[in-house]
């Protein structure tokens, strides 16, 4: 249709001269606006709250599912579009994004009312999940592009908004059901709605603003290497045959780990905070521990990311998971049953949360690294099925043993030294992975070498169609 005819992707290339500094908030308007699933734990006590016609409630285990679900949904969608996002281009992919979230919230909104948990499960989760992985994929993708001489950095410019998503989310959200539940309005259903409304216009100024680099494009006074250089391969590497290399594996192991550990605190976070320390941080201050949350999360994205650009992917991921085992082990202890230091309890959680955050926006470039620039958005999109994996694992294990505790009539508190030495656990693993990761053998790579150059070189960008 000719009204839609400025997403296509020749309507987005920049032209000679343009900034690519532009690009960066681009891409923060998006994930910015679908990061705000990581403050989806100040939803969790309300949603309990809420009562059926028939007097029924749900239970932390389904009310986990929802996020869950979006989480997982997230992985998919990127897997199956992000290899069509680079024929259709960032703008396309951003504005169905965007229309995704916002009806994602919509849909969810009306489940809220009418107290109908699987539409819920629909909006904030099916179809806001198809928001995320869309809205996730893309800005990395194109950021990587016009950054080739520092894809760390790019990716943790395009990845920090996301972890600073709750940073946003959380007071707005707060703030928003305590002003409809004094206005005699349904709080969550309400508040839903505005945010939809919200997020697709701040997720609109992304896709009005994002531009790609036209083929052949480089940065001045850069040079893309010829040869190998330690992890860093001078060719590149199909998807398809990137699926076959160990490779890969090792870093969805990698990333699956990292992520099932962040994920055991972010998505109880607000609860965990109130339990640990019982009558001393109440709802609001606990709210305002998922926004520094946040803030970890996303320094933590630019800051590791960047790192990584001079010390090394796989050394960057070693720090990861020699740091994370220690600090998840001993942060039960800070409780107030032990040592009840709230603020080391904020320190330690933020640091692992940082580490969380930075294993995201580090992956996109160690898959650059390995695989080179021809598929790497194909290819990070499969990668993120192990964000799913994580998304639902991660919760299953904490709202599992939490009701388990509940059940059996015990203090939610006495779960979370178990919680937490499980995800201690699951870092060790992870770091024996990242130990394995060699550079890919020759035998993967394309038949015409392809150098580190990005974007595509006109011939790779002709053979790709």
């Amino acid at each position: 249709m000719a009204a839609f005819s400025f997403l296509e992707r020749d309507r987005s290339i920049g032209g000679p001269g343009f900034n690519r500094w532009l690009v960066p908030p681009a891409a923060l308007a998006i994930h910015l606006s679908i990061g705000q699933v990581y403050a989806f734990s100040v939803f969790k006590n309300p949603l309990l709250a809420l009562t059926g016609p028939d007097g029924s409630h749900w239970d932390l285990k389904a009310v986990g599912y929802i996020f869950s679900i979006a989480i997982a949904v997230l992985g998919v969608s990127a897997a199956l579009f992000g290899k069509w996002l680079e024929t259709a281009g960032p703008r396309k992919a951003m504005f169905l994004a965007a229309t995704c979230f916002g009806a994602g919230f919509l849909i969810a909104a009306e489940g809220a009312a009418i107290h109908r948990l699987w539409l819920v499960y629909l909006g904030y989760g099916v179809v806001g999940g198809i928001g995320l992985g869309m809205g996730y994929i893309s800005p990395v993708a194109t950021l990587i592009k016009w950054f080739p001489d520092r894809p760390g950095l790019a990716g943790g410019m395009a990845i920090m908004g996301f972890g600073g998503g709750a940073m946003i989310g959380s007071p707005l959200a707060t703030k928003l059901m305590a002003f409809y539940k004094a206005g005699g309005h349904p709080a969550i259903p309400s508040t839903w709605v505005t945010m939809g409304i919200f997020y697709f216009v701040l997720m609109m100024f992304g896709v009005f603003t994002v531009r790609v680099p036209a083929p052949g494009w480089r940065p001045d006074g850069w040079t893309p290497p010829l040869k190998a250089a330690g992890m860093i391969s001078a060719h590149s590497v199909t998807v398809q045959s990137a699926m076959k290399t160990p490779q890969f594996w090792l870093l969805w192991l990698v990333l699956a780990l990292n992520t099932t550990a962040g994920i055991g605190i972010l998505e109880q976070a607000s609860p965990m905070i109130q339990d640990l320390f019982h009558g001393r941080v109440l709802a609001v201050a606990a709210g305002g521990f998922v926004g520094v949350l946040s803030l970890f999360n996303m320094a933590g994205r630019f800051i590791w990311a960047s790192l990584s650009d001079f010390i090394g992917r796989k050394t960057t991921f070693l720090i990861f998971f020699l740091i994370g085992p220690v600090l998840y082990w001993f942060l039960p202890l800070t409780g107030s049953s032990h040592m009840d230091s709230v603020a080391l309890f904020v320190l330690m959680a933020g640091v692992l949360i940082s580490i969380y955050g930075g294993g995201f926006s580090t992956i996109p470039a160690y898959l650059r690294d390995l695989y080179g620039p021809f598929d790497v958005s194909a290819i990070y999109g499969r990668l993120l099925t192990a964000w799913s994996f994580a998304g639902i694992v991660g919760p299953l294990i904490v709202n599992g043993i939490l009701d388990k505790y509940v059940a059996a009539h015990q203090a939610k508190v006495n779960a979370y030294p178990t919680i937490l030495h499980i995800m201690s656990v699951l870092l060790v693993i992870g770091l024996v992975s990242n130990l394995l990761v060699r550079p890919i053998a020759e035998k993967y790579w394309m038949g015409n070498a392809s150098p580190i150059a990005s974007p595509l070189t006109p011939e790779l960008e002709k053979s790709r169609g």
